[in-house]
């Protein structure tokens, strides 16, 4: 019966240090890679798509939320929020006919990773200034260096 407990014990113990190892190398990856600014996109010929670019933050998630919702209110009159969910730190919103959304989520206490995702229509094929612009400016009021990565 000890030696059952034992083993018991000794495979919980190796299970949860192996866990632990692995969430602390991933958060090892993200931090390499804060502030580089990532972009895809993609468009049908007939002009539908999307666009998104994604950064990684070396912020709390719920600042970095914040520091975008207050952006778009305050800086962005031609555009409208739609709907914002500060449990989800979901940010919807729009410009005209083109759509967008903002998610900021948490890797860690202090690290985001924050991607913006817009439409592409016919009437505005491109939406890769306006959504890198914004990863950008959310950046620049984090006080975070962020660089765009060669495309």
């Amino acid at each position: 019966m000890k030696v059952r407990k034992f083993l018991l014990a000794s495979v919980a113990s190796v299970t949860l240090f192996a866990a632990v190892g692995a969430q602390a190398q991933w958060v090892m990856v993200a931090r390499a890679v804060a502030g580089r600014v990532e972009r895809m996109s993609n468009q049908s010929a007939n002009g539908a798509g999307y666009d998104v670019a994604t950064v990684v933050l070396m912020a709390p998630a719920d600042k970095v939320y914040q520091t975008a919702l207050t952006s778009l209110k305050t800086n962005h009159p031609e555009i409208t929020i739609n709907s914002s969910d500060a449990k989800q730190r979901v940010i919807k919103f729009s410009k005209g006919d083109q759509i967008a959304s903002l998610q900021a989520t948490p890797l860690g206490d202090k690290l985001t990773q924050l991607v913006i995702a817009s439409s592409l229509t016919p009437t505005a094929p491109d939406a890769t200034p306006i959504v890198v612009e914004g990863v950008m400016k959310v950046c620049k009021q984090m006080n975070v260096v962020c660089t765009q990565a060669d495309q």
